[in-house]
């Protein structure tokens, strides 16, 4: 669809469905805020600070079977656990390419979280939607979600652990596929890998929003009314410590460079579904979230040299549903490099 026309039909269907109401979002919110099921039996050091993570192989040993990495990031629920589950279903859906891979569920914790399991004064926590965006924790330390995952890949790229690591793959779906948007706008953590050769790919699964790097939004007359619209994590103004000090120019010229995959669930279209971010900010990108991916990736094609690094693949037949886009064929795909989405031909 041209852009102009996919700008039109959303401007519609905005004026139709747009109706932001306090009580939802303070329910949701505190539905967010409840304690989790469960809390990731492992961890990372990032500083003196603990991150939990969900590990298919311990890696506290060498691994040189291990060719393949791949992050799988929770929503906002930070159902780590549910996660973990899904990504240990596509590793044994990939085969011969799971067999060599380390399935890695980070997870993103907040006070409920801590106090609920009692966890070590060390444990890193975050405000409720923080780390999405990469502020810095709560406590123990300021370090930024980002940090966290940078630890991850700093892990990865240790050779003694893992010699033959070829490809990292960082996934996220909703909340998460926010926290992977914009760490892929971010992140210093890639550079060492790419220097020892191994590819670092960022897989954008059905998120609320996305930052944008000009103040153009395709819902301009909601923005037009919306007060720091602009502001990170929608925008580049008012950037957390960990990517304030490069520029917007910087940053996307970064961006750009880097291999990122958009993964569109086509059922994903419920202007009101109770996870969707309904923030004057996120409706200024479109009403749902199907079409405020399309609408982002219009508009990052649009800029003066394109974007050949990133690609757009529609998921049929798939709504807000993490584990099934995932388990998908363009989910195994971008994520395994194995033929089976259309899209991708």
């Amino acid at each position: 669809m041209h852009y102009r026309t996919l700008l039109a039909a959303l401007l519609l269907v905005a004026i139709a469905a747009h109706a932001p109401v306090a009580s939802a979002t303070d329910a949701q919110a505190e539905r967010n805020r409840k304690p989790v099921k469960e809390i990731a039996p492992a961890h990372i050091a990032v500083g003196a600070a603990a991150f939990p993570v969900y590990l298919s192989t311990d890696w506290s040993n060498p691994l040189p079977e291990i060719t393949r990495a791949v992050l799988v990031l929770h929503g906002v629920l930070r159902n780590a656990d549910d996660y973990f589950r899904a990504a240990l279903s596509a590793q044994a859906a990939a085969g011969d390419a799971g067999k060599t891979t380390l399935m890695i569920a980070p997870q993103f914790l907040i006070e409920p979280d801590v106090d609920a399991f009692k966890l070590p004064a060390d444990t890193l926590r975050w405000s409720l939607y923080g780390w999405q965006g990469g502020e810095p924790a709560l406590a123990p330390s300021p370090a930024s979600s980002f940090d966290a995952l940078d630890a991850i890949l700093a892990r990865l790229g240790d050779k003694k652990l893992f010699p033959n690591l070829k490809q990292v793959v960082v996934f996220g779906h909703s909340g998460g596929g926010q926290v992977v948007q914009r760490y892929a706008i971010a992140t210093r953590g890639d550079q060492p890998l790419i220097r020892e050769g191994i590819g670092v790919r960022f897989v954008v699964a059905n998120p609320s929003s996305y930052a944008y790097f000009t103040g153009q939004r395709p819902m301009p007359e909601i923005a037009a009314n919306c007060h720091g619209y602009n502001r990170w994590k929608f925008g580049m103004d008012d950037r957390p410590p960990y990517l304030a000090a490069p520029s917007a120019a910087e940053l996307e010229q970064a961006y750009v460079a880097r291999r990122v995959i958009y993964l569109l669930g086509t059922l994903d279209t419920d202007p009101n579904h109770p996870a969707l971010d309904k923030s004057c900010m996120a409706e200024a990108e479109g009403p749902y979230r199907y079409a405020r991916g399309h609408a982002y990736v219009a508009a990052m094609q649009a800029r003066d040299s394109g974007t050949p690094n990133h690609s757009v693949w529609d998921v049929p037949g798939v709504g807000h549903e993490g584990g099934k886009m995932l388990n998908s064929p363009c989910g195994l795909t971008a994520v395994f490099d194995i033929p089976g989405c259309p899209a991708a031909d």
